[in-house]
């Protein structure tokens, strides 16, 4: 066994997630063999022994029981897992303690199950920082990944292609590209499959139809769009449900978006300059990323936008892909998981070249600093959010009394002030409030600390900078002193 080199404190003080879990010792049953098969399923992971999740602390694990761990570890995995996984397992130093660190790799024959209880009962996937037994809709498309199939691809083998009417979008395609489709290329395109002479219809005509077989083999491939009152979902001012063609739902969407978001004017030196209250450019390449990227294996969750007084938000059904995280995303890398419609809504110039859109999101937001990008995996989804910083300060720099009461109810805002003396990454305050999941303390303690003026950034004009720090103002210490 051996130690490695990286610094796991870049990583221990993360919260638990997707390819992250922690152990203080062995688990019980067959926890550590399901953690494994999610992670192989899935995008891989790491499996950190001698720390304590909540409160979160390093144990570490004695020396003189290292190997016998390791051992253990290892034997179990391999006796209760099918396909045979095989980790890497290493030691590392922290603060005068050593961990075990378990790495279980994406493995490439999927779906990996428990042994004993077959390949019905014991696939298992990670949902966010949980495991769970996947659905036979999951096991289907872990099944589709191992055979490097695309689920749109797959042909519809009860039903026929007089059952799918394609001339909304061969009309849409024609007036975009001079191309008119006949059977050959809709079966180059990948949306006709010739079975021994007989043409059958893929997933990806269907999603493409304005026939009553979309909707019937695909209820949930919709847009569900809804402006709310307020800052949550108790109700309703407005909402639509974009029930159609795939291809042509991007711009109905953006148009309820447009009627529900604010609009202002000003005079500029020579003309009038409209401004919306979110980039639109940013938001059609959401909306667009949501429709062509989404999982359409899953069969019960539709696309939702969702507008609030202080944020958008559009939620898309799937993770991201298991080669790409979420800072990746804006790098150029891209992976598709729709490999018939990609290229179709490329050539329809919905989409541009592979790998810019949250490029071209942020490049649009540059305009708009006060309001923030945020990137998420929630549950078995993914979502965008544009979060406005709702910044509210008195004319004297005092923190606003609808602000002073609200801290000064709450404890733990206060211990988090007193923490932010010395400038603190956002990774440590997080440690320190003993709590995982980003979004719930930037929401609960970080924005309203932030738009009272208690604390501020080390680096303000760079927002994002990794190395950002966050330290006590003087209406903070002022607060305090009160």
């Amino acid at each position: 066994m051996r130690e490695k080199q990286n610094h796991i404190e870049e990583f221990w003080t993360q919260p638990e997630s997707r390819r992250l879990e922690f152990k203080e010792q062995f688990p019980g049953g067959k926890q550590l063999a399901k953690t494994s098969v999610a992670f192989s399923n899935g995008a891989g992971g790491k499996i950190v022994f001698g720390v304590r999740n909540d409160p979160r602390e390093i144990i570490g694990i004695v020396n003189d029981k290292l190997f016998k761990l390791e051992e253990r570890i290892a034997n179990h995995i391999l006796d209760n897992c099918e396909p045979t996984i095989v980790p890497e397992i290493y030691i590392q130093a922290v603060g005068g303690k050593t961990l075990l660190v378990v790495e279980i790799f994406s493995g490439p024959n999927k779906p990996y199950y428990i042994k004993s209880q077959g390949k019905d009962n014991g696939v298992c996937i990670r949902v966010g920082s949980t495991t769970r037994q996947a659905s036979q809709e999951m096991i289907q498309t872990l099944e589709l990944r191992r055979r490097n199939i695309s689920f749109d691809a797959l042909p519809v083998y009860d039903a026929s292609i007089a059952e799918v009417s394609l001339d909304t979008f061969k009309a849409d395609y024609k007036k975009t590209t001079s191309r008119t489709l006949n059977v050959e290329r809709l079966t180059n395109m990948g949306l006709l499959h010739d079975e021994r002479g007989h043409i059958l219809p893929t997933h990806g005509a269907v999603l493409l139809s304005e026939s009553p077989i979309r909707k019937r083999y695909f209820p949930y491939a919709k847009i569900e769009c809804a402006r709310f009152k307020g800052t949550d979902k108790g109700v309703f001012l407005d909402q639509m449900t974009i029930n159609g063609p795939i291809h042509v739902t991007v711009e109905p969407c953006l148009s309820f978006i447009k009627k529900n978001i604010a609009l202002s004017a000003r005079i500029g030196e020579v003309y009038r300059e409209d401004r919306w209250e979110y980039p639109l450019e940013a938001v059609r390449e959401a909306i667009t990323n949501a429709v062509i990227h989404r999982d359409y294996s899953v069969l019960g969750n539709d696309i939702k936008v969702a507008i609030f007084d202080d944020m958008l938000e559009i939620t898309s059904p799937g993770q991201l892909p298991e080669t790409l995280s979420i800072e990746k995303l804006g790098t150029g890398r891209s992976e598709i998981r729709n490999r018939v419609l990609a290229p179709i809504f490329k050539n329809l110039n919905l989409i541009e070249a592979w790998g810019t859109g949250f490029q071209r999101m942020r490049k649009a937001l540059e305009k708009y600093p006060e309001v923030d990008l945020i990137l998420q995996e929630v549950g078995y989804a993914f979502q965008v959010q544009f979060r406005k910083r709702m910044v509210d300060r008195t004319s004297t720099g005092q923190v606003p009394d609808k602000y002073r009461t609200s801290i000064m109810q709450d404890a733990d805002k206060v211990k988090l002030l007193k923490y932010c003396r010395e400038a603190r990454l956002l990774k440590e305050m997080m440690s320190f409030m003993k709590l995982k999941h980003r979004e719930t303390f930037m929401n609960n303690y970080l924005r309203p600390l932030l738009e009272a003026n208690c604390i501020a950034m080390t680096i303000p004009d760079k927002p994002k900078s990794p190395s950002q720090r966050y330290i006590i103002t003087q209406n903070g210490k002022a607060f305090l002193n009160q």
